[in-house]
Parts: structure tokens; sequence; C-alpha cells
């Protein structure tokens, strides 16, 4: 059976994130020992790369805990035929819960809903309704079971995110990406996060404690507000700056000033690749993300961007699923700029 194989000092945090992301393997009970935490997962769980986390085959004791999903609870409602094209897997962010479901099942989703919000325990559950989509990255969602509530407060890892889900995107699936970028960090260095969002690279950068000084662009007013507010809320949030605008007119007369440029648009970041290479600084690192089915195209639109400097790829992770053959790809370059 699949598992994952946790040192004790991560497991909390680990857990919860499993947990998130709906990947925990319930009919199974998760066991410890001395220095590690055993968790058994779903079999097509698609789990991130996580420097001391091991993808293990193991056996596991059963679980007699009940119900072990929201699908539990809809069973004796819902034909079995329409309830496997159900997603098992949705986003928990703070008090509130975003799901997907089929068009065979629109009938059925206030029901959904209500069993997503009695599993959860959460305070809201709202359908998505198309995808992200617009200059500003909003995605249109349905209230579908609890409380009209948009905004909540998101936690991960010793972060706080106030979001509004429905004016500004924020993905819960990011929390290991983040800290893995902000862990790259080095002290006294100046980031740019091309698209910021409601600023968690900025919050995750600046709680480490390292950046003199973080840059929050983005073109959404609502976003801008929200990077505001968690740097209010967040430790070492005074280092975060929050710029309003499209990120290419902040960075008219720009040139070499940031170690770290963030690019997590993956839809059309490989558009700002040019202004990216103008703003890192000789030696910096460029954090660039886009979908994609290899490593390899990536990596090559980075080296031609950024012709006729050096690029050494120093990491690459595939971040998070986005459909059969395509994912979510992270890619680490440090930018020489010296002609080759």
């Amino acid at each position: 059976m699949k598992g994952l194989k946790v040192p004790k000092k991560m497991a909390n945090e680990i857990i919860k994130l499993l947990v998130e992301s709906s990947v925990i393997n319930r009919d199974y009970r998760i066991r410890r020992d001395d220095e590690h935490v055993y968790i058994p997962i779903l079999e097509d769980a698609d789990v991130p790369e996580i420097d001391g986390v091991t993808v293990i085959d193991d056996s596991f004791d059963e679980s007699k805990r009940s119900p072990r999903s929201f699908i539990d609870i809809l069973r004796d409602e819902i034909p079995a035929e329409l309830l496997e094209s159900i997603r098992r897997s949705f986003d928990i962010i703070g008090d509130i819960v975003i799901v997907e479901i089929p068009d065979e099942l629109e009938d059925y989703r206030f029901r959904i809903g209500e069993a997503v919000l009695e599993f959860t325990g959460r305070r809201a559950v709202y359908m998505k309704r198309g995808s992200v989509s617009g200059v500003v990255r909003t995605r249109e969602l349905e209230l579908i079971a609890g409380e009209p509530v948009s905004e909540t407060v998101h936690r991960e890892y010793g972060s706080r995110i106030l979001v509004d889900v429905k004016k500004v995107y924020f993905s819960p699936r990011l929390a290991n990406e983040r800290e893995i970028v902000a862990g790259q960090v080095r002290d006294g260095e100046v980031v740019l996060d091309m698209f910021a969002g409601a600023g968690p690279f900025a919050v995750a950068i600046t709680r480490h404690g390292r950046a003199s000084k973080v840059y929050a662009v983005d073109i959404n007013p609502d976003a801008v507000h929200y990077i505001r507010k968690n740097a209010e809320i967040n430790p070492g949030g005074d280092r975060i700056v929050a710029i309003e605008g499209d990120v290419r007119e902040f960075l008219r007369g720009r040139e070499s000033f940031a170690d770290h440029v963030i690019m997590n648009l993956p839809g059309t970041a490989c558009e700002f690749l040019d202004d990216a290479v103008r703003a890192v600084k000789d030696g910096g690192i460029i954090h660039y993300y886009e979908f994609a089915r290899d490593f390899e195209t990536p990596m090559k639109r980075l080296s031609r961007a950024a012709e006729p400097f050096s690029v050494e790829f120093i990491d690459k992770r595939r971040v998070k699923s986005r459909s059969p053959g395509v994912w979510h790809m992270g890619i680490d370059a440090r930018i020489r700029k010296t002609e080759k």
C-alpha cells in the first residue's frame, strides 16, 4: 500500500497539508515509531517532492473511522455510477472549501455541498464555475452550502494569509512550493514577485527573516489590498512593498536589482521572461513556472529568453498536476550576466 515516511518533527505540518489535499487514505491508520510517522495515502495521490519525506510501499492497519469521506455520506442519495465521477479532492482555504462538480451532477450540487460541509466542519462550500481567467486572475464561484462568506484567514506553516476567494486567486496546494522558494533567499537579498496575488510568497519569504525587501506586484487592486493586509498581520511584513499595476510598468527603468524573481503565473509567465531577465541581478535566481508535459520545454524557453547570458538550472519540480499529463512545473535558474 502506498504511504509516506515522514520525520516526526515534520509530521503535524505534513498531515495538515495532506488533509487539505484530501489524499490520506482514511481506510487505514497512521502509525508512528521513535523517529518517523507513516501515513497511508491514496494510490493515485499526487504528492510533491519534499525533502526528508519518502514515498513507501507498506502495510497499514485498517481504520474503523466513519464516514471516511464526504462520498460515504452521499452513497444512499446519489446513484453509484454518478458518485464515481466526483473528484474526492477539494481545496480548503481557511474556513472555506472549494470543490469541482461535473456537469452530470449539477442537480445534486447543493446536497454535495452539504455533505462536504458536514465532513469538513468549515463555514462555507463553493463550487467552481469555470477556470481562472481574465487579467486579474479570478474564477466564478457559486455558494452551495454554509454561510455566504468569502473572506477567510488561511494558515500554512507559520504564515497567515487573509484572502477573499471570490476576488483573489489563491491555491493552498502551493504551500510547499512557497517554503522551497523562501528557503533559497539569503540574508539581505531583494525579491521581486511579479504576480503576487494576495502575497503568500512574500509572506513566506519575510517570515523566514532574511530578505531585506520583497516587491509584491499585482494588477488586481483587490490582490494588492490583501498584500497590504497580510504584511500587517505577519512577522517581517514591514519588508513587503505592495505595488498595484502592470509589472512591466513597475519595471520600466529598473534593471538588475533583484536577487530572486518569482514568476508564478504558469499560463502566461513565458510572455514576461524578457522582463524577468532584465530585472534579475548577475548571479540572481529566476523562479519560473509553466504548465507543461516535460521539464525540457520550460527550460529551453527560459534559456532562449536569457540569451546572451548563461543559465544554470538549480532545481526543477512538478509542483502539482493540472490535467492528465500536464503539470504545473517549477524551474529555479541562476542567471549569469556574462556573454556565453
